[in-house]
């Protein structure tokens, strides 16, 4: 094996292009110059590369425990449809979603990711309020995304612990003090220095994997059920066990498919952490989105012709559906052998949800979006320099938001809130730039050239029709109780609406967008020479109005 010689970096690929290096930023590193070029001075370590933010990603992600703790949500509604033509139906949009993003991670490699981006793409006019919206919208699916990670952990484990003791039922509050003690477990995982955050989360990812690949192995070698396969027609034949039209079951049952398919935007809050940002970042994305589509397929695959009875392991007494249909086809100890498997991806999983959460949480109080709390959660701690606050700010809000454990049904709105949420966040800065900005967008180094505007368009298309048939109950009319209303619409709602009233009551007054904390590379005078920038703020504010961002690929400027 080569040892690697640091003493030599590896070339990095930057938004600005040859020549365009304004003095004040000659003597910083590419990655650097890249930064403070959108407004930000560096305060983390760039100990991330394109494998370990894909790591991270990938990690979130979770393959093998998302499709296991939301099988109630996927096959539970659909039948074996959802995890066969309804996932290879769905990765085609939800691709087109990564695609996109992608584009933007390239172009404006920040903490603040997409709220940035809504915030440059939308003006100084709307620019606020979009990066409101956006900001939000996003932060709600990181401080919602532990949560439910580690509640499917717990209850995985408390299941685990029914199957070999029959007579013990896990109670709420079991799950509940469970799920805590994870949380603050990932807790102390995300305040660790960068470097070994990093090589936590590249060892977790490892481990995903191989878990992920064994369990497609040994579920149809080890399957003892008879018949050992499902005909053709029953793995991708509908089982509509909701009161709609099976069309309407099927776009129902992508809930499963859409909260497992959005762990790749924490490739883009890693980016100031990343070295060569502006090229790893985005194939960081790719790279999770397209291994999730393949891999995800293919163990949905084998649950759809091995699954024996889909309403048992719905309804089981185990009360996880992922280990009720591992009962129903393989050996108890191969079955608690594979449900500890995907017991040790959950827990892995939960600590890059953990990473991603303070990113996104430090990422806006830099700009001050949490008011007075805002001076406190932007701190970077001194000896660790990660943001240790945000961290320990999203697990406390984490637990409470874990009571709704004793309100039954409803803790299954932080599932679909962390798919409506953070699509919505995903796809209003893409509805801005395919709508508004068109070919006028100023690509980075990393883009999708003439399929830009198409991908995008469809990317917020699909997510306009599913919001709506996210936010359904599984039954109607007189079936339709309190304990079995999808509550997502309220707890999702009535946030958002607080949030939009107090931006146009307050807010509006003191919030202007991503506040810059060095000078613009935009606003420097050295950037005369370029017709197509305004140097005439002399304000603290990025020139919104006309942004330009280097590209070793494009010469067109993005003018907004």
């Amino acid at each position: 094996m080569t040892a690697v010689d640091d003493s030599h970096p590896p070339p990095v690929t930057t938004v600005l292009g040859n020549g365009d290096v304004p003095d004040h930023l000659a003597e910083m590193s590419e990655d650097e110059a890249a930064l403070a070029a959108l407004g930000y001075k560096q305060e983390f370590k760039r100990e991330f590369s394109a494998w370990t933010t894909f790591a991270v990603s990938f990690a979130v992600m979770g393959l093998l425990p998302s499709i296991g703790t939301t099988m109630s949500y996927g096959i539970g509604y659909a039948g074996p449809a959802a995890n066969t033509w309804g996932w290879l139906l769905s990765v085609v949009f939800i691709l087109c979603v990564a695609a996109s993003m992608a584009e933007l991670a390239s172009s404006m490699p920040t903490s603040g990711g997409l709220y940035y981006a809504a915030a440059v793409l939308a003006g100084p006019k709307y620019g606020p309020f979009a990066a409101w919206i956006t900001g939000w919208s996003n932060w709600f699916v990181q401080v919602t995304g532990a949560p439910s990670v580690d509640y499917g952990c717990a209850s995985m484990v408390l299941a685990a612990a029914s199957i070999t003791n029959p007579g013990y039922v896990p109670t709420n509050w079991q799950t509940f003090l469970l799920t805590a003690l994870i949380m603050i477990i990932h807790a102390m995982v995300g305040s660790m220095p960068t470097k070994w955050v990093a090589n936590f989360n590249s060892v977790g990812t490892v481990i995903n994997i191989i878990c992920l690949v064994i369990t497609i192995i040994i579920i149809p070698a080890a399957c003892i059920s008879d018949p050992k396969f499902r005909s053709n027609e029953f793995a991708w034949g509908i089982q509509n066990f909701t009161e709609f039209p099976d069309g309407i079951a099927v776009m129902m049952s992508f809930l499963a498919i859409i909260w497992t398919m959005s762990g790749y935007d924490a490739s883009f809050h890693l980016a100031e952490e990343c070295s060569n940002s502006a090229i790893a970042t985005p194939r960081s994305i790719i790279m999770t989105a397209i291994s999730g589509s393949v891999l995800g397929f293919f163990l949905n695959l084998v649950i759809a012709y091995t699954i024996q009875d889909v309403e048992a392991a719905m309804n089981s007494d185990v009360g996880q559906p992922w280990a009720a249909y591992l009962m129903q086809i393989l050996p108890q100890p191969v079955a608690l052998a594979v449900l500890g498997l995907t017991i040790v991806c959950s827990f892995m999983m939960g600590a890059g949800c953990m990473v991603a959460a303070s990113r996104v949480c430090f990422a806006y109080a830099r700009d001050d979006c949490f008011g007075v709390l805002s001076r406190f959660l932007k701190r970077v701690n001194r000896h660790t320099r990660t943001p240790v606050n945000a961290v320990w700010f999203n697990t406390v809000l984490g637990l409470v938001l874990n009571f709704l454990i004793f309100g039954g049904v409803a803790i299954s709105a932080i599932f679909s809130i962390g798919a409506i949420a953070s699509y919505i966040a995903i796809t209003t800065p893409i509805f801005i730039k395919t709508v508004f900005i068109r070919n006028n967008f100023r690509r980075g180094p990393w883009h999708l050239g003439k399929f830009s505007l198409p991908s995008g368009i469809i990317s917020w298309t699909f997510v306009l029709v599913m919001m709506p048939i996210l936010c359904f109950p599984t039954v109607t009319g007189d079936d339709l109780s309190p304990d079995m209303m999808n509550w997502t619409a309220l707890v999702y709602g009535a946030p958002m609406l607080i949030i939009v009233t107090w931006f146009f009551v307050d807010a509006h007054k003191w919030f202007k967008g991503p506040k810059i904390n060095i000078e613009h590379h935009m606003l420097n005078q050295n950037l005369r020479a370029h017709p197509g920038v305004d140097t005439s703020n002399s304000s603290n504010e990025p020139a919104r109005g006309k942004l330009e961002i280097e590209s070793s690929t494009d010469d067109k400027p993005l003018s907004v």
